[in-house]
């Protein structure tokens, strides 16, 4: 056992292949840690302390001392000692120059600040030049440092009064020590080719590989770690934006202060330590700006996060001299674990978390996983200024090459910085081992169709939708349905369901097929018929995608339907840059199924045929997409959105008895908070002229049944909708809806009781053009407005939730029980 720990001792240390030092800078007198200071090895090398005063410096060949340096502090030298290699530095504090720290005027890194912000436009390459380019390698790694980890894990020996014995242990620890000597845990690389003018940056990835996956999840590699510019006044750093600390209104939120001054490429910088001013960690950035003393931009960056996650990004610049520009070179983002009893899911990986200590929060034992940490590093290079660039299909932020995922191993050993060691080389080995024997690409495509929907059988995704349902006039909705996947064709598709109420007696079904005309566009171009029912009055925007429900609670309480038999041609296309859209052309026969009769200058009609032209658009002009081989991706989702919708009747053409327009439009806006709030806004609209059935106007989305008690009228409540609302208790032509909602952070009451309060008020407006033209049904009208605010506690336990909605204004009801709404919630959250 001696000789196997000896031997995996010398395999760490040439795998590691460097040599590395680590300790931390404290305040001699209060003992304190001090954050960034400044350390320098005898060879010229640089590192600085983090936030917490440690440092880890490691090099490619030993050096023999370093320095230790503190704005305010005396300078120390530490040489190092033979098989030591942690360093406890202590300085002691200035008592004869404190002037050069505190200027009575101003603090020195204010001005500096002012002077960079100032500045940030000439020193910006983004706004400084006209074109770039260049070509980047990166790298990501999961992995753990196996020194880390408890060594007596790997002892299986005991001491017994007769010698040592074998004895058996948990080998859970062992096996992850021994496996993280030899491989990482994940790993995936990429070569891109970066491309800026018009204020367009693009992305374009030459090659890439994942291990484990034939096919890369390409939603990892648009996963954004950390800003691309260090100029953005938004910074973002693993998908969570804070204010830059060079934003124009910078100085409202971060403090200041000069901590030394050092030459980065020849050229003299100021170190400017920044740290939010607020109390909670996790409202804001923390870290070091290098600033170049003679034109104020930005040599070198560190941006740090500390909390239940410890990340850092760390953004190199090269000056250019032809240019007087620093320029991007290289950039590292590492996370490790932070301080927090919950567990946190990153890559599909389980990381668990110590309680706060500072609040007596006991300590868990660690365990080897806690060592894990992530890790990727990108280096620029063939960099070029200010040629004459033509960036083809600018609408894409990101786009894949499509032989990206089938680069040859020359073109990696072109592109990489240093040649992949013995275990990086492993990394591929196993995982795509592994991969193959418990069918993770497949595993992986199965619970990507389950979570929108659909089970996959073989050449065919079953729509698990149209399984079951329930509402007041079918019963129980049973039946079947699906469509062909990218395994019967990638260029064609046939679709269809059935299915039978069991109140009712009656079938409906829909058969359609389609063939794409477009790869880039992703356009299809199809024909369907179906036969089924629908909710009256009800507002349907026809691209927006329904999303899978395990449950659908509102059409329990629904029995005024109307069938519909539909011939339909469309086709949907993403041929508008940052849109979604579906044009239509069909006849429709519809028969109300509830005692209607729609009434057009004294002709009635029980039922009638409608032939239309419909136009659904989706919008997202804030939101970035990337263009992979399988299709287009929205990847940085971005509010405000829009949704519009535009249908047209035909007169005279395919026996259409009527001649109208409506008009519908919807905008959605999310804004998410650092501390776990959300604010949500919901806008629609819809304004319909001509003459129009009342299947076809709009009710709102009512979600109250007509019962005597509150405990009676206890129902699910929907999405969007008016809780304390009837059914068919208002109709409208034209109207408007608006709705907010806040949900708070989720509060711990019990383990696990962690219920999450949400604030909502939503109110409409509505007017019913020609109302006498309306037979069979008693309504009114929203003319005067309609107003519901109303308290959700959700998850609750298990994803149960309990809400409360009160009604009032001027179609507040004369009791006060009736206004009263009570609601059951279920909110079941899926991720892989």
């Amino acid at each position: 056992m001696k000789q196997l720990c000896v031997f995996f001792f010398f395999l760490t240390l040439s795998l590691q292949a460097q040599f590395q030092v680590n300790g931390i800078v404290k305040e001699s007198t209060t003992n304190k840690p001090l954050p960034f200071a400044t350390i320098t090895t005898t060879d010229g090398i640089n590192s600085i302390s983090d936030v917490d005063g440690k440092f880890s410096i490691v090099t490619p060949i030993p050096f023999t001392a370093f320095d230790v340096s503190y704005i305010g502090f005396t300078k120390a030298r530490i040489t190092l000692e033979k098989n030591k290699n942690y360093y406890v530095v202590m300085l002691s504090q200035k008592t004869d120059d404190l002037n050069e720290v505190v200027v009575p005027d101003e603090n020195p890194a204010l001005a500096i600040i002012r002077k960079a912000i100032e500045n940030k436009d000439n020193n910006n390459p983004q706004k400084k030049l006209y074109s770039f380019e260049f070509k980047s390698y990166n790298k990501l790694i999961v992995s753990a440092n196996p020194d880390s980890i408890d060594g007596r894990i790997d002892s299986v020996f005991v001491q017994k009064s007769s010698g040592d014995q074998f004895s058996k242990i948990d080998s859970s620890e062992y096996k992850f020590k021994d496996i993280v000597r030899q491989q990482h845990l994940f790993q995936t690389e990429k070569v891109s080719q970066y491309q800026f003018a018009n204020s367009t940056l693009k992305e374009t990835i030459l090659g890439t590989k994942m291990a484990g996956f034939k096919q890369p999840v390409y939603e990892i590699i648009a996963f954004n770690l950390q800003s691309f510019s260090i100029y953005d006044s938004r910074y973002e750093l693993f998908e969570t934006k804070y204010n830059s600390p060079i934003a124009n209104d910078a100085l409202k939120d971060y403090n200041y202060k000069l901590l030394d001054s050092l030459i980065i490429d020849g050229r003299n910088t100021y170190m400017i330590y920044f740290k939010n001013k607020k109390k909670r960690r996790a409202s804001g950035l923390e870290g070091v700006l290098y600033i170049d003393q003679n034109n104020f931009a930005v040599a070198k960056a560190v941006m740090r996060i500390k909390g239940v996650l410890d990340i850092s990004g760390i953004h190199n610049f090269k000056y250019i001299p032809s240019e007087k520009l620093w320029f991007p070179t290289d950039k590292t983002f590492k996370i490790v674990k932070g301080k927090n009893d919950d567990d946190i899911k990153i890559l599909g990986g389980t990381i668990q978390f110590d309680g706060d200590v500072e609040n007596d929060f006991k300590e868990r034992k660690k365990t080897a996983s806690d060592f894990t940490y992530l890790l990727s590093q990108t280096n620029n290079f063939e960099i070029q200024y200010n040629i004459p660039i033509q960036i083809k299909k600018s609408a894409v932020t990101i786009e894949i090459k499509d032989d990206a995922i089938n680069k040859p191993e020359a073109f990696w050993d072109t592109y990489r910085k240093d040649s992949l060691d013995s275990r990086s080389k492993k990394t591929y080995q196993a995982l795509d081992s592994i991969s193959i024997k418990k069918r993770i690409e497949s595993r992986l495509r199965f619970g990507r169709k389950i979570i929108n929907g659909y089970l996959p059988i073989g050449k065919f995704d079953l729509d698990l939708r149209k399984l079951f349902s329930y509402n007041n006039y079918e019963g129980f909705r049973l039946g079947i349905g699906g469509t062909t996947n990218e395994r019967f064709s990638k260029n064609f598709r046939v679709e269809g369901y059935t299915a039978y109420g069991t109140k009712d007696n009656d079938f409906k079904y829909n058969l359609g097929i389609a063939a794409r005309v477009g790869k880039f566009t992703n356009s299809w171009i199809g024909v369907s018929y179906t036969d089924d029912l629908r909710e009256i009055a009800s507002t349907v925007f026809a691209i927006d995608k329904k999303p899978f429900k395990i449950y659908d609670p509102r059409p329990i309480n629904i029995s005024t339907f109307y069938n519909y038999v539909t011939w339909k041609t469309f086709i949907e296309t993403k041929i508008i840059p940052k849109t979604e859209s579906l044009w239509e052309l069909s006849r429709t026969a519809v028969e109300p199924q509830f005692n209607y009769i729609f009434n057009l200058n004294g002709k009635l009609y029980p039922n009638y045929v409608m032939t239309t032209a419909m136009v659904s658009l989706r919008w997202n002009p804030f939101s970035d997409y990337m263009q992979t081989p399988t299709g287009r991706i929205e990847v940085e989702k971005r509010f405000p959105k829009f949704t519009f919708q535009y249908t047209q009747s035909f007169p005279k053409i395919w026996q259409n008895d009527f001649e109208f327009s409506k008009i519908d439009f919807k905008t959605e806006y999310e804004k998410k908070y650092l501390n776990g709030q959300k604010t949500s806004l919901l806008f629609e609209a819809g304004y319909s002229f001509g003459a129009i059935p009342l299947t076809h106007l709009y009710n709102t989305s009512p979600n109250n049944i007509t019962k005597e008690t509150i405990i009676q009228r206890i129902t699910f409540s929907g999405k969007n909708s008016f809780e304390t609302m009837f059914f068919n208790e208002f109709f409208s032509s034209q109207y408007a809806y608006f709705q907010f909602k806040h949900g708070f952070s989720r509060v711990t009451l019990f383990k696990k009781i962690k219920p999450s309060l949400v604030i909502v008020s939503r109110v409409a407006w509505g007017n019913l053009q020609n109302p006498e033209q309306h037979i069979g049904l008693d309504y009114k009208t929203l003319n005067k407005g309609y107003f519901e605010s109303g308290i959700e506690l959700n998850q609750i336990y298990k994803g149960l939730g309990l809400g409360g909605f009160y009604r009032y204004g001027p179609n507040q009801l004369s009791k006060f029980q009736d206004n009263i709404a009570v609601k059951i919630s279920f909110v079941l959250n899926i991720g892989l």
